[in-house]
């Protein structure tokens, strides 16, 4: 899966939200495990912090899945 994450107003989102926004994960809990166990990279590199901050322009892979992160709105709605 690919998808585009607009931040709209957000100036960032923590990581864990971020993958239950994405449907990645089902509960906070389990986002927890899955960056605490390595299997999220942010722009390549391994992020295990939790909360960390993503911002627009940034790459999130976890579970074969790519996030592009924006910010601002997304320009098709």
């Amino acid at each position: 899966m690919h998808a585009d994450i607009y931040l709209e107003d957000q100036e960032f989102i923590a990581l864990c939200d971020l993958l239950k926004l994405a449907g990645l994960v089902e509960t906070g809990g389990q986002a927890k495990t899955v960056i605490a166990d390595g299997q999220v990279l942010r722009n390549g590199k391994i992020e295990t912090r939790k909360t960390a901050k993503i911002r627009g322009n940034e790459i999130i892979e976890c579970s074969g899945s790519i996030l592009e992160i924006h910010d601002g709105s997304d320009p098709e709605q």
